[in-house]
């Protein structure tokens, strides 16, 4: 509205803003503080999934670069995957001690400075100490990103949330291979480290504006963090993700010890848990039904995805006989259907539900894997397109899902390590898959050498490969029907009361 005001030259009139106008102004400014904040956590989580994907198209013409192996150059890639593996839990837990907002913000400055320090390595072994720091960053943005959803968007739009950043995750997957591509045409292999510079400025400066400021407690009333733990959560997942990983596929002697420290790791850590004051993960937060069986059902569902990934190319091209430029388009349209469906499935969650969407989405997973197992052989590369337009929707629905369904009604202060646990139990199903889902593909070709095996014999190999993949989806159905039962019985019981 106008209001009269006399001023040194007479009367003016002035616009004043009136309650409902300030707090309809005040709605607006917060509404926008919460897009630019999620636009900032986007920004992270594109930045963590395409550190993932764009080096691996670089190995080649790293190998070249420095007159290295394959074996050698593939660590560029693996001290990546294993800084995240091995730190993910504990640098979510570190955010819930000292603040998220300070720790993420710390995560993608280092991401940012390590991201310069790997385009700038003179030697392989630099570049492998700089992907590791990197992946320290991508941990803690990882982690915290998705634990910060709670904080910066209405409980109504929780499952919307999650989608977008299942959408982001999925672009940066996508981009990976043929920016990083361009990238290495145009400018050299140094330019796929470079690019996430400006990148991460941006998000550095979008999360220091917008995200809520932590809250300043005593030092005195903060948990103390559980250093113990943290050493041997990270070398028992260290050990697990290298037995997996290590021996190109071939289960040797190594990759037993490797799996008996895991083993033996997990166990001391466990005992550990049990006994310190401040553990790093409360074991008595696995008696929550939900958070358990989502993680377990978070690792079947990824060990599924990886298969795809892994059986994929050799199918498409020893199989059916595709060059490889037609391998990496059709490769690339599962990820391109993961960032379209995203958002529409954190829409369909907000709407109807997480825990009855977790079931959903697994129905559409399992249906996609038998199409898998049977449409190519009837159709071809259109029959692989088709299931994989059935399988994508269903794998990005169970994710917003699920992550809705954990990180909803989490305590605030352990929203950091529960996001961190889902994150863990994603990349161990990855790296299980492609090791398991791997060992499975090369024991149904019934080849010594997959990559001279006969077409009829890959062709075998798919079939049986997403038979198998398919029950592991049937074997996490019944959980889900299980957490969706169980949340209609507290509904109703708190109706009652």
């Amino acid at each position: 509205m106008l209001k009269s005001v006399i001023t040194g030259k007479g009367f003016t009139l002035k616009p004043t803003i009136t309650g409902r106008d300030a707090a309809v102004a005040g709605s607006m400014e917060r509404t926008s503080s919460v897009r630019w904040a999620l636009t900032g956590l986007a920004l992270s989580m594109l930045l963590s999934s395409l550190g993932t994907s764009i080096a691996n198209v670089g190995l080649p013409t790293l190998a070249q670069a420095f007159a290295a192996s394959f074996q050698e150059v593939q660590w560029v890639v693996l001290a990546y995957l294993l800084a995240i593996t091995t730190l993910i839990v504990s640098v979510g837990r570190l955010g819930d001690i000292t603040g998220r907002r300070r720790l993420l913000l710390a995560g993608i400055l280092l991401f940012t400075v390590a991201s310069v320090l790997c385009g700038a390595a003179p030697t392989l072994w630099l570049l492998i100490a700089a992907r590791a720091a990197q992946g320290l960053g991508a941990a803690i943005m990882m982690a915290l990103t998705i634990a910060f959803v709670g904080e910066t968007v209405p409980k109504a739009k929780t499952g919307s949330a999650m989608g977008l950043l299942g959408t982001m995750s999925a672009i940066g997957t996508a981009l990976g291979p043929s920016l990083g591509g361009v990238l290495i045409t145009g400018f050299g292999w140094r330019a796929i480290f470079f690019v996430n510079v400006p990148l991460g400025l941006l998000t550095f400066i979008l999360a220091h504006r917008y995200l809520p400021v932590d809250s300043r407690e005593p030092k005195t009333d903060r948990p103390g963090f559980d250093s113990l733990g943290t050493l041997l959560l990270g070398l028992t997942l260290a050990a697990y993700a290298l037995a997996m990983t290590v021996g190109g596929g071939h289960f040797d002697r190594l990759n037993m010890t490797l799996l008996m420290t895991a083993v033996l790791g997990g166990s001391l850590f466990v005992l550990a848990q049990a006994r310190v004051a401040s553990p790093l993960i409360r074991l008595a937060a696995f008696r929550n039904a939900v958070l358990s069986a989502s993680l377990a059902m978070n690792a079947l569902v990824s060990t599924v995805m990886m298969a795809t990934l892994v059986v994929g190319p050799f199918y498409l091209s020893r199989a059916l006989g595709l060059d490889e430029a037609l391998v990496g388009i059709v490769m690339s349209i599962g990820p391109i259907i993961s960032a379209v469906s995203g958002i529409l499935a954190g829409r369909i969650v907000d709407r109807l539900g997480a825990p009855f969407m977790v079931i959903v989405g697994l129905i559409d997973m399992a249906a996609g894997s038998i199409a898998l197992s049977a449409l190519p052989a009837m159709f071809g590369v259109a029959g692989y397109i088709a299931a994989i337009a059935v399988l994508t929707p269903g794998y990005q629905l169970f994710q917003a899902a699920n992550n809705t369904a954990v990180m909803t009604d989490i305590n605030p202060d352990q929203r950091g390590v529960i996001s961190g646990l889902l994150s863990l139990s994603r990349n161990l199903g990855l790296i299980t898959g492609a090791s398991v889902m791997g060992a499975v593909f090369a024991f149904a070709s019934v080849a010594t050498d997959i990559t001279t095996a006969r077409p009829e014999a890959i062709a075998t190999g798919m079939r049986i490969t997403f038979a198998i993949a398919a029950l592991l989806v049937i074997i996490a159905l019944p959980i889900a029907v299980g957490i969706y039962r169980r949340t209609l019985r507290n509904r109703a019981l708190a109706q009652e009361a």
